[in-house]
């Protein structure tokens, strides 16, 4: 498998070594890097209806193309009709070549389409 994703060679070819040169890093391992990327959605009213974390995967999981998995409560908070191993979000970890691929699109297609409110001129 060759495939590397446009944003990744861009990183490797065009952006390290402009950090190098701007900070005056010695070594590559100093230059900042993507580790990972985390995306979590809460579902607070999973507890009422259960059907709610199945809507929350398959959401999760058409935007970033891996699978989600659920999160549980790990406490309980008597305030909020909570109880320990309810269901109540959902979270992905993307690494590699998803998480190249997902940012890329964040921020090429996603984010160039939110209109932003109050902004001024």
């Amino acid at each position: 498998m060759n495939y590397q994703p446009r944003l990744r060679v861009q990183y490797k070819s065009e952006i390290v070594p402009a950090l190098m040169e701007e900070f005056q890093y010695k070594s590559i391992m100093q230059v900042p890097r993507l580790l990972k990327i985390s995306l979590n959605q809460g579902i607070g009213a999973a507890l009422v209806d259960k059907k709610l974390i199945d809507f929350g995967v398959e959401e999760m999981s058409a935007i970033t193309g891996q699978k989600a998995v659920p999160t549980i409560s790990k406490h309980d908070v008597s305030n909020f009709k909570l109880r320990r191993g309810n269901p109540i979000g959902v979270h992905v970890t993307l690494r590699g070549d998803r998480m190249y691929e997902f940012l890329e699109r964040l921020v090429c297609v996603a984010l160039p389409r939110v209109r932003v409110k109050n902004q001024k001129k």
